[in-house]
């Protein structure tokens, strides 16, 4: 009869202890004992502090929890702030156990997995980015609720056969709120809403009369009026998140010891969105909070793109990737190979997004519009080949791989050809037919009475 082999696996976390997160209560085991091994405590802050305590009387240095909804939160900030090690880890990687699954199960088998050092942790952000970036998506949220306002808006307009969307270009614009203001306050003449037509608007009085003749139905102007009370409500809430948003930026700048005080090329050829952050140059902030990293120097990186990496990643946490090609895999905008015997089985790009991931998609969309880019003959190159989703997919992970060097390395962005914007394409043609004129009537220096 042959023998049983066991193979003994190295012990790489000796005091360790494993949680399964639960919305009620939390299950702790800091061994493999259901009896002795196995607590359970409560959710509330009374319990947090009674279970840090009881891991601490038991020598526990280290903790490994799964990342289960929102509930992880409290207790990794009471474990982490009393000197414990935490490892957020994601619950795909440990829900393989063998039999019945119970929450004693679950927390055994976690500890067991983090003793042996198989699980690994999930990116956290430093405090103070968390901060930055509960502020700036609670702003993503009040924009997206005024966008669903804005929508419900111009679904109401064309109810009533008020057509404003066909002659202005934004709904929510400085003719359109002012006619609509107006319609909600009552007044439902055609040619008095016309009047308040902005003097940048292409269209005239007369052809904005035209189609402002609704069929005045009460209960389409109730919806109106609500909707229109809406969005000027989450526009208000958006301006006290910028207000926060710029208080923490000034008051992060004060903190530093050695603050950057070099600044950045301006941009005026990069347009500022009417929903961008108001009081904070995001050309400058992005500049200094990045270390001296001019990011927006690259094509299609926009103000809500810096926004988007100062909140998500701060200024330390490209650092935690050791190569761009693991910042890119993170994003999951690398292709995920799968080899057997030799031959590729699939090299889709992962499914799933964060943040940073639809940011930088959004940037290599702009890029796939732009003309003469370096980045431009690369999405378009790609283009050609597989179609734009994926010169989109594969211009985002160039982009990534950009913004990791640059940061980690402290790199001025450098493309083989420096991109020229349209103004600044007509400033160096005007130079250079004036060197022409110059060259063709030899004239010099001297008798242009120019100082070299």
């Amino acid at each position: 009869m042959a023998r049983k082999k066991k193979m003994k696996m190295e012990v790489v976390n000796l005091n360790a202890a494993g949680i399964d997160v639960g919305s009620k209560s939390h299950f702790v085991s800091i061994g493999q004992s259901k009896v002795k091994d196995v607590m359970e405590f409560g959710v509330y802050a009374e319990d947090l502090t009674t279970l840090r305590k009881w891991l601490q009387e038991n020598g526990i240095e280290t903790v490994a929890m799964e990342s289960t909804g929102n509930y992880w939160q409290n207790l990794y900030i009471e474990l982490i702030s009393n000197g414990l090690e935490v490892i957020l880890t994601n619950g795909k990687f440990t829900k393989n156990i063998k039999g019945k699954k119970t929450d004693v199960l679950d927390c055994m088998w976690i500890q067991k997995l983090h003793t042996l050092g198989l699980l690994s942790g999930s990116f956290l952000p430093d405090e103070t980015t968390g901060k930055l970036r509960a502020y700036c998506r609670q702003r993503s949220k009040m924009l997206s609720l005024s966008a669903q306002a804005s929508s419900r808006m111009q679904k109401y307009l064309k109810l009533l056969n008020f057509r404003l969307d066909v002659v202005v270009s934004d709904v929510c614009g400085l003719t359109g709120l002012k006619i609509i203001k107006a319609i909600v306050d009552g007044n439902l003449d055609p040619h008095e809403l016309a009047k308040l037509r902005h003097f940048n608007c292409r269209k005239s009085e007369e052809e904005i009369a035209k189609a402002l003749h609704g069929n005045n139905r009460e209960e389409f102007l109730f919806g109106l009026k609500q909707d229109y009370e809406s969005y000027l409500f989450f526009k208000e809430k958006m301006d006290e998140c910028d207000k926060a948003i710029k208080e923490f930026v000034d008051q992060y700048f004060m903190s530093l010891a050695d603050p950057i005080d070099d600044l950045p090329v301006a941009k005026p050829h990069k347009r500022i969105n009417k929903n961008a952050p108001k009081g904070i140059d995001l050309n400058i902030v992005g500049y200094q909070y990045f270390g001296g990293v001019d990011l927006m120097a690259i094509e299609g990186v926009s103000h809500a793109t810096i926004l988007t990496l100062m909140s998500e990643l701060g200024p330390k946490g490209m650092k935690k990737f050791k190569t761009g090609k693991q910042f890119a895999s993170w994003l999951r905008l690398a292709p995920n190979n799968k080899i057997s015997g030799g031959k590729v089985l699939s090299n889709k790009t992962p499914r799933g997004s964060n943040r940073i991931k639809i940011a930088l998609r959004n940037a290599a969309n702009a890029i796939g519009n732009l003309k003469d880019s370096y980045l431009t003959v690369f999405f378009k190159r790609i283009g050609f080949r597989y179609g734009r989703q994926r010169a989109i997919t594969a211009t985002a992970r160039k982009l990534a791989m950009i913004i990791w060097s640059m940061v980690t390395k402290k790199e001025a962005y450098n493309p083989p050809e420096e991109y020229l914007f349209l103004d600044q394409k007509r400033k160096m043609g005007i130079i250079k037919n004036i060197r022409k004129k110059i060259a063709k009537l030899d004239i010099s220096v001297d008798e242009l009475g120019l100082s070299t």
